[in-house]
Parts: C-alpha cells; sequence; structure tokens
C-alpha cells in the first residue's frame, strides 16, 4: 500500500476576500467576487510573479486553456497572485506586467492579505499548497479540483464538455 493517498475533497468556494483588481484590458477595477460569476464555471490559478515555476509552466497553461476555452462563454478565467513570501516583489505592479506578458485578457488579483503584508485569502480559504495552483469550480460554486498539478490537455478536453 502506498504511503501517499490522494482524495478528492469538493467543498462550497468561499468568496475571495481580494480588494486589488484589474480587468481584462490592465485597468484598475472593483473588487471582483465568486457571485459576479454565478452559473458559469470557474478557473483560478495562482501564482506569484517571482515564481519560476509559475512563468515556465503555470502561466504557459493557462495561457493555452484560455486560448482554447475563448468561445466558451459559461466558462470564466481569473488569475490571482496569492502572496505568501516576498511582498517587495511580488507586487500590484506585477499582476499588470504579468498580464500583458502572456497576452492573457483575463481579470488579475492581488491578494496579499487584509492589510497587504500577510497571507493570501485565496491560500487560506481555498487551502492551496503554494504556486502555481489551480483552483476550479463549479457552475454550482462548489470546488472541483484544487492542485498544484494539472494537465492542461485533459483539462481543455473536461472543460469543452461543460454546458
Amino acid at each position: 500500500m502506498s504511503n501517499h493517498t490522494e482524495q478528492e475533497q469538493v467543498f462550497s468556494a468561499p468568496e475571495f476576500h481580494i480588494n486589488d483588481w484589474i480587468d481584462a484590458n490592465g485597468n484598475k477595477t472593483e473588487a471582483i467576487k465568486l457571485s459576479d460569476f454565478k452559473g458559469k464555471f470557474k478557473i483560478v490559478y495562482c501564482f506569484q510573479s517571482w515564481c519560476p515555476g509559475c512563468h515556465s509552466k503555470g502561466l504557459p497553461d493557462l495561457k493555452k486553456m484560455v486560448d482554447a476555452l475563448k468561445e466558451h462563454s459559461n466558462i470564466s478565467f481569473l488569475a490571482i497572485q496569492t502572496v505568501f513570501e516576498g511582498y517587495h516583489d511580488n507586487t500590484y505592479q506585477k499582476i499588470v506586467e504579468t498580464q500583458k506578458k502572456y497576452g492573457l485578457k483575463i481579470p488579475f488579483g492581488h491578494d496579499a492579505g487584509n492589510d497587504g503584508k500577510s497571507r493570501s485569502n485565496i491560500m487560506t480559504n481555498y487551502q492551496t499548497g503554494g504556486t502555481p495552483w489551480f483552483i476550479f469550480i463549479d457552475k454550482h460554486d462548489h470546488v472541483v479540483f484544487s492542485d498544484f498539478h494539472l494537465n492542461p490537455d485533459a483539462a481543455i478536453r473536461f472543460l469543452k464538455t461543460i454546458d
């Protein structure tokens, strides 16, 4: 028997509690809430600007999914910088730069906790284990996937079946 047992756990998605956002065009916008996407399947990508794996794997995977699913209006994508270290490098300005660098026309959030220098609310509320991290939230606001490892091609095939 394996020492490593992984269990999928479905739970209700908590509200985001993030104040700093940019819209799909890189402009500062009002706080985005989970309820803004009612009835849609949500894909939340968690990253830090200084995370090498976020740039080598996570952001290219996100871009691949966004491009492949752009015609699917029932799926919404969000990228959130979930800061838990390196506050001086993982800044609000970095989300603007990252959005532009990858040509991602999706909202980006900056989450460095309520005071801008403590643990990310998403990391705490969604129990994520670092970055890069993908969270899938179904149209009923249940977390159905939350993990560091993602096969983007399998995810695209699955997401294309969602009505």
